[in-house]
């Protein structure tokens, strides 16, 4: 678990079942992800059970941001090598402009230059989509390239 003042970036539990169905099964946010489909809470609840496994065997991580006790959203490491990784972030929509994401990303990028031993991390980002370009550049992402309609930022350990 990884806390600042505000929150809590914790594993998944089986608790959290409700709210993973709702956010992966809300067509708005399938623009940002790589899964276009609908799941059952069986899927899911399957997921949880093996969520728990170590990035190195699972190649990917997810993070439950809990804020007093509720969980506001999701941040995830994905597409693991031994020195980097993929960052995805996902707030609930009444809790955006909080400043959660970004206490979230702050906390997971020290997690991953100083526990993990990353030296880089990236994220795509959607041109349009300009909160979330605000919020990486915010954390010390720098923009690397841009490639069609998307910006792919990165941040050195």
């Amino acid at each position: 678990m990884l806390k600042s003042d505000k929150i809590l970036l914790r594993p998944l539990q089986l608790s959290d079942l409700d709210f993973l169905f709702e956010v992966e099964n809300n067509t708005e946010n399938w623009k940002y992800g790589a899964e276009n489909k609908e799941y059952t809470k069986e899927e899911f609840t399957n997921y949880i059970a093996n969520a728990k496994q170590d990035i190195a065997t699972a190649g990917q991580f997810r993070f439950v941001i809990d804020f007093r006790n509720t969980p506001i959203g999701f941040i995830d490491l994905f597409d693991y090598t031994t020195d980097r990784a993929g960052v995805g972030v996902i707030i609930a929509k009444n809790y955006r402009r909080r400043g959660f994401a970004k206490e979230a990303l702050k906390l997971l990028t020290i997690y991953s230059f100083e526990t993990l031993n990353f030296k880089k991390l990236d994220c795509n980002i959607e041109k349009d989509n300009l909160a979330s370009i605000k919020l990486f550049a915010s954390c010390g992402f720098e923009l690397e390239r841009e490639k069609k309609d998307l910006h792919y930022f990165v941040k050195l350990a």
